[in-house]
């Protein structure tokens, strides 16, 4: 599948319901999602690969994850009613993913590819930290966005455990008014995707 046909279904899917801005749960923009599915399917990490997405929301990455060609895609999340709109968008497109409803802390299951846009961290520091441990737990190649201004966070939490962040992608992400406490129509953010090996 070419990026921008990845990109276009991606496009179609549904988006939270209901966002819980405790859990951070902002929508994954089709563009970026697929620029770094295929990132990483150019990178030999999604072609008949077990993928996991932690913090899985609405099921972009799982759902791109598998339509790029993934053996086997995983997404977990606390939130059910997230799930129940990753459901809904995986049935849309004839997706077999697996969803389950966990703390991500609790997850024991190994993969070969971890993709996920965890909590930057703004409602509570460092929420993005117990992913990103359980990222490398579980999986020897993993994608991930962040705030452009945690990266060197990101690098010393991942040399801790003896990975590098190998290569990363800066974008600029426009975070829609999604809650009450929001003050402007959208806020445009530097954000950036990591692979660590």
């Amino acid at each position: 599948m070419k990026k921008k046909d990845l990109e276009i279904r991606l496009q179609s899917l549904e988006l939270f319901d209901n966002p819980d801005p405790k859990l951070e749960q902002y929508p994954t923009p089709a563009t970026i999602t697929a620029d770094i599915i295929y990132w990483a399917f150019v990178n030999g990490d999604v072609m008949d690969m077990k993928v996991c997405d932690l913090g899985c929301g609405t099921g972009m990455f799982s759902v791109g994850a598998y339509l790029a060609g993934a053996s086997e895609v995983v997404g977990f999340d606390i939130s059910r009613s997230a799930l129940d709109v990753a459901e809904r968008n995986s049935k849309k497109l004839d997706c077999e993913i697996r969803y389950v409803e966990t703390d991500i802390r609790n997850v024991t299951e190994k993969c070969d590819t971890v993709l996920m846009n965890p909590p930057f961290g703004s409602q509570k520091k460092h929420a993005d930290r117990p992913f990103l441990e359980k990222a490398m737990e579980i999986s020897d190649s993993v994608y991930s966005i962040h705030m452009l201004c945690t990266l060197p966070f990101i690098q010393e939490t991942a040399e801790s455990r003896g990975r590098q962040v190998v290569s990363h992608k800066i974008y600029k992400y426009d975070i829609p008014h999604t809650f009450s406490f929001h003050s402007k129509t959208k806020q445009s953010v530097d954000i950036v995707a990591v692979n660590i090996r």
